[in-house]
């Protein structure tokens, strides 16, 4: 472990790739390239939609909303649904990127961070010449919110074990998978699962016309105890599965790769991005 910390250098795409879709929440076609980048960029995204093409590089302090989605930026520069790319680069060690976007929201996709990982194992990433910072925990850090627990302890890898607790529905019940974060795994085993959600729990927000870009084919629905998709589900505990997709993509906005053993008990992106907050703070870089 100590003498891949010390020869992990910051790495970028091979090549630029664009992506092309529809916003999940707002429904727009969306087009976004994805540009290789210096050292010490990070990840940063460009509104070239607007006039004034605002840069949002990926920080804790630019969340403004983290309820069903996370959002980067304010106002009309926001960026909604950040989670499933930012997983996606997180599991890929991409630490530098400048993502062009010509919309307020990151495709959907089918829901889960299938296509973006797929095409980071064709195109592949590139070493530069910088050494990457890696940052440790010392001790352990926690947090919890009534039901909602997560902890975070001192580990030699990058690991999530996650703990989904839904007791009113039959088909959910309790769903568990722990996993150390690596690019194989995650293209089989994290990247294809689906958001999800229960009927009766968005109906509201279909009526309201506040999913505009929403289907059975962008995600999961479970409706009086089954999944309605005509497909059903990828794993059986898919949902769970989720849950660690986005939790990555929630904790890539500290901005630096973490080794930490992450445990979740029923968490989901308000809390997620509270614990980031909480984490960074007790993280520190470490020195050979």
């Amino acid at each position: 472990m100590k003498q891949f910390l010390k020869n992990s250098y910051q790495t970028t795409l091979k090549e630029k790739i664009t992506f092309t879709g529809i916003g999940l929440f707002t429904g727009e076609k969306i087009k976004m390239t994805l540009h290789p980048a210096e050292a010490d960029t990070g990840i940063v995204f460009k509104r070239i939609d607007l006039s004034e093409k605002p840069i949002l590089k990926v920080h804790l302090d630019l969340v403004k909303e983290s309820d069903r989605r996370t959002l980067i930026g304010f106002g009309k520069e926001a960026i909604l649904t950040v989670e499933h790319l930012l997983s996606a680069i997180s599991a890929y060690e991409i630490d530098n990127l400048i993502i062009e976007i010509n919309g307020p929201e990151i495709p959907i996709y089918d829901g889960s961070s299938k296509e973006f990982a797929k095409v980071f194992e064709e195109i592949g990433t590139v070493d530069l010449d910088k050494k990457r910072k890696i940052l440790m925990l010392e001790h352990p850090v926690y947090l919890s919110e009534g039901i909602t627990h997560l902890i975070a302890l001192p580990s030699d890898d990058y690991k999530i074990s996650f703990t989904l607790h839904h007791p009113q529905n039959e088909f959910l019940k309790s769903q568990y998978f722990s996993y150390v974060v690596d690019k194989k795994t995650y293209f089989n085993e994290i990247a294809p699962s689906r958001t999800y959600s229960i009927y009766e729990e968005i109906k509201p927000l279909l009526d309201n016309n506040f999913i505009k870009g929403g289907s059975l084919d962008n995600a999961v629905v479970i409706k009086d105890d089954k999944v309605i998709n005509s497909d059903g589900v990828r794993f059986n505990n898919e949902m769970v599965r989720h849950k660690i997709l986005d939790l990555i993509g929630d904790l890539a906005l500290i901005g630096n790769k973490f080794l930490a053993h992450i445990i979740a008990i029923r968490s989901g992106h308000l809390t997620n991005v509270k614990f980031a907050k909480k984490l960074k703070t007790h993280l520190k870089e470490y020195s050979a």
